[in-house]
């Protein structure tokens, strides 16, 4: 089965049992057939990837989760540092459709900008060093530009802070926002329920938990409770 944008695979970090479980990576991109993941070393189940050479095996399930909708047009990505690897096959699938946002740490986070270039309508780059692009974060020209264009769908993966900023956002634009939440998952399926999150509901006034695996990754900003969210 073909990947969908926004969609994800648990892959096995390493070949021993340390670390065990394995770990959620958005898929990058597919081509001929030839999945690509693109990810940060933060621990042991990175290094372990990391550490891999050419020709050994990598054990995967997926792909898992839902999908981003399909945009209908211009729509607004925004991606705050590796978030990008989930919306980098939506932006390929719809050429010169997007006005990215992409804020980063530094220069060196912000890897591909040449390739956002091409496939973006326009791509507005922040740092919080300045090292290029905008100094600060990017929600602040994100803000600006929702200011005068309200008419646009947005789509964000990033850390849970910057996402919040952007539903908040988008909620007092009136604008649509997609997200694709970043969690610790340990089965991907939905049935260890380690990767809750609470989404609102009418009839529920404290909410109802959801999976991120199973019943995202991909939700509706405004159905999320952000204050009590664990991702």
């Amino acid at each position: 089965m073909m990947p969908q944008p926004g969609q994800f695979y648990m892959l096995q970090a390493g070949a021993t049992c340390d670390p065990l479980l394995k770990r959620p990576f958005s898929f990058f991109d597919v081509e001929n057939g030839e999945l690509s993941f693109l990810y940060r070393i933060r621990g042991k189940g990175t290094q372990a990837i990391a550490a891999m050479m050419p020709g050994q095996t990598l054990k995967l399930i997926g792909p898992l989760g839902n999908a981003y909708s399909t945009p209908d047009g211009p729509f607004i990505a925004v991606a705050g540092g590796i978030g990008i690897a989930s919306l980098y096959s939506l932006l390929r699938a719809h050429p010169g459709q997007a006005h990215l946002f992409w804020g980063g740490r530094n220069e060196n986070e912000l890897l591909l900008r040449n390739e956002m270039g091409i496939l973006a309508r326009e791509v507005c780059i922040t740092t919080d060093d300045g090292s290029v692009g905008e100094k600060g974060l990017v929600t602040v020209p994100l803000g600006r530009f929702l200011s005068s264009r309200r008419d646009l769908r947005v789509f964000a993966c990033g850390s849970t802070p910057m996402m919040r900023a952007v539903a908040e956002l988008c909620s007092s634009a009136g604008v649509s926002c997609m997200v694709s939440l970043e969690t610790y998952m340990a089965c991907g399926v939905g049935a260890c329920l380690g990767c809750v999150v609470r989404t609102r509901d009418e009839h529920h006034p404290a909410g109802t938990l959801k999976s991120v695996c199973k019943d995202g990754p991909v939700f509706d900003a405004a159905t999320i409770v952000w204050n009590g969210t664990s991702v």
